[in-house]
């Protein structure tokens, strides 16, 4: 394993990470409005 090039990736892996974070809240954030908006009022 070169380790130059790991570094030289790490802006890249953060990126990806970053862009999973935005995908899952925006999933989270619809199933949460979902919930509230068809949910069953007792």
């Amino acid at each position: 394993m070169n380790f130059q090039n790991f570094i030289a990736n790490l802006p890249y892996m953060g990126k990806g990470m970053v862009g999973i974070l935005i995908v899952m809240g925006a999933i989270i954030l619809t199933t949460i409005l979902l919930n509230k908006i068809f949910s069953e009022k007792k």
